[in-house]
């Protein structure tokens, strides 16, 4: 199989302020909106549905899900959030797996972890596949 696209969708009694959030704190933008389903773009090749539940599909219960969005300057972003009013409920700190990062929620309570790539401990550098 060849897949040339994945992106998930998240059944969602707030689709409204789903879209409204990814707009406003990363900047998607949308590329498609009926008000029951929303299509947001993130750049090439990154986005995420947003649907009204449907007879035959339940709301998502999103614990333990995480979107992780890979940056080039985290120490901005993490700013830029924070000073937007977002919560970190991770906070930003260097990981000794590669990264560094910091996780916010949005209003279905996925948890968005925001990271840059960095310089793995020694412990860790094992396990990365060329």
């Amino acid at each position: 199989m060849l897949i040339t696209s994945l992106s998930p969708c998240i059944i969602t009694t707030k689709v409204m302020e789903s879209r409204d959030f990814y707009v406003k704190h990363f900047t998607a933008k949308v590329t498609f909106d009926c008000g029951w389903y929303v299509n947001l773009e993130f750049g090439k090749g990154a986005s995420l549905q947003f649907m009204a539940p449907q007879p035959d599909q339940p709301a998502c219960n999103p614990a333990g899900l995480t979107y992780n969005f890979q940056v080039s300057d985290i120490d901005a972003e993490y700013a830029v959030l924070v000073s937007s009013g977002l919560i970190a409920i991770m906070p930003l700190e260097d990981h000794p797996w590669g990264d560094r990062g910091f996780a916010v929620q949005d209003p279905n309570g996925v948890v968005l972890y925001i990271y840059a790539d960095r310089e793995p401990s020694p412990e860790f550098k094992q396990y990365f596949k060329a």
